[in-house]
């Protein structure tokens, strides 16, 4: 992750070496500020050029220590680069390899069923499953790496933070104090004109310099935050990633275990294995009335979900099998229904949005739930089947009134919250033909936005899988009309 380069205070330069280079620092408790114009502008100069001078030599050697931090955190960062580089690369060639199997699997599916073709087809599965745990291990590798970095970031941005307040504040100190000089008792000590105003071309230069302070200070509490929240959802997604990965090391042994039951019960002979696969294969009368889950919570029988899908498959472009799979609940291990009031779980901004939008459904914000906030603090705040945050919401409202006809859309009213899935799949690259491939991505990105990346191998293999079988599903009712 790339470190936004953070303002630098120029160092002070004098012209001449002055006369408050040596200049004892010292306060007249006696003193009372004279009335008289001329003076006291006199005497704030005088005061700024000391602390122009105390600048100097408290704090010459800051910008060589920034400037060197910056080296090792650029020197770092090319590190990390490299390290990515060479974990996508990895990453890659497993996704190459995976969709090699997972063509194996469809070509076996079309070949007809038999018992050889079934062996084989496990067999393939299971082989693709491994190669998903090691995608799933790479990805931790990088969001661990990542939760480091950010960490290491946060540390420096600190450091830095604390630095230049403890400058500030010995600035602003300086300040104060030479306010209060005795006036007189300089000019007597240094008698000549020309030695006080030799510093006065530092005054506006000091001036600057503080101004510039405050400005990066508040530049580097904005990074700060913007780093706590980068660490917040990097360890959000390695504790996801994390559940996925146990889910798929189940689900290696699931298959495992399918096989050997069908060679059990089957003893190698293809006879038994049709007469089995008579007895289990569901109609198309059982998948319709098949009950069929919603990620947002609510349910709908297969039919009448897959009439849904295929309204908005019809209108985007996007196959129905991929939006039943994304709206699925299982798809994303149940962890998005929501449970939690949008007070305790949306961000500020989409509170305002959300408040908004039920005020033109004219409904109640306490009869809706939404997603939770996750214990990193990341926000929750996802609406209905789609899932949608408020904010995304807003972006699809129209597009989405277009299709249904519903004006203002509602994130929980089924039409709508299917339409809205395909438009978001749609942009995120699943329209048309899609390959295997870029229907994961897809999906990713539907589940984490610009996190996307770290869900290819978890949400995103997980949808693409559940696609395949929502596709045969539909294959047998559509056939049977």
């Amino acid at each position: 992750m790339k470190l936004l380069k953070p303002k630098v205070v120029s160092d002070i330069q004098t012209t001449s070496k002055g006369v408050f280079n040596e200049l004892d620092w010292r306060v007249n408790l006696s003193y009372r500020r004279n009335r008289h114009t001329q003076f006291k502008a006199a005497a704030k100069y005088l005061g700024m050029a000391i602390a122009a001078a105390f600048l100097l030599t408290g704090y010459v050697s800051a910008p060589v220590t920034e400037q060197t931090m910056a080296q090792t955190v650029a020197s770092s960062s090319q590190a990390a680069d490299q390290e990515r580089q060479a974990l996508e690369a990895q990453l890659q060639v497993l996704q190459t390899q995976m969709d090699a199997y997972q063509t194996q699997i469809s070509g076996y599916q079309k070949q007809g069923n038999s018992l050889k073709g079934e062996i084989s087809q496990l067999n393939s599965k299971i082989a693709q499953v491994n190669l998903q745990i090691k995608a799933i291990n790479l990805t931790l590798t990088q969001l661990d790496a990542n939760i480091a970095d950010t960490a290491s970031q946060i540390k420096s941005t600190e450091e830095s933070i604390n630095t230049n307040q403890d400058g500030l504040k010995g600035l602003l100190q300086e300040l104060y104090a030479s306010e209060r000089t005795n006036l007189l008792q300089i000019f007597l000590e240094h008698p000549k004109l020309s030695d006080f105003f030799s510093d006065i071309n530092s005054l506006d230069t000091l001036q600057n310099n503080v101004r510039l302070t405050i400005i990066k200070i508040k530049d580097l509490q904005g990074q700060l935050k913007d780093q706590q929240n980068q660490l917040a959802a990097a360890k959000a997604d390695a504790s996801s990633v994390k559940q996925y990965q146990v889910a798929v090391k189940s689900q290696v042994e699931d298959v495992k275990s399918q096989k050997n039951n069908l060679l059990t019960v089957t003893k190698g002979q293809e006879s038994k294995y049709q007469a089995l696969l008579t007895q289990t294969k569901q109609t198309a009368a059982q998948i319709r009335n098949r009950i069929f889950q919603l990620l947002g919570g609510g349910q709908l029988s297969f039919e009448d979900a897959y009439k849904y899908a295929k309204l908005a498959g019809d209108a985007t472009g996007v196959r129905p099998a991929m939006i039943l799979a994304v709206l699925d609940r299982e798809s994303a291990l149940g962890q998005n229904v929501g449970k939690c009031s949008y007070q305790t779980s949306m961000s500020p901004n989409n509170q305002k949005i959300f408040l908004a939008l039920i005020q033109q459904l004219n409904i109640s914000a306490d009869t809706v739930m939404v997603s939770c906030a996750n214990k990193d603090g990341v926000y929750g705040g996802a609406m209905g089947p789609a899932q949608f945050v408020p904010a995304t919401w807003q972006l699809y409202s129209d597009q989405i009134s277009k299709i249904t006809g519903h004006s203002p859309a509602s994130p929980w009213n089924n039409a709508d919250a299917f339409v809205a899935t395909a438009l978001y799949l749609k942009d995120a690259g699943a329209a048309g033909n899609p390959t295997i491939a870029q229907e994961r991505i897809a999906a990713a990105r539907y589940y984490a936005g610009s996190h996307w990346s770290s869900y290819l191998w978890t949400y995103g293999q997980a949808v693409v899988s559940l696609a395949a079988n929502f596709q045969n599903d539909i294959d047998t009712i559509t056939s049977s009309n």
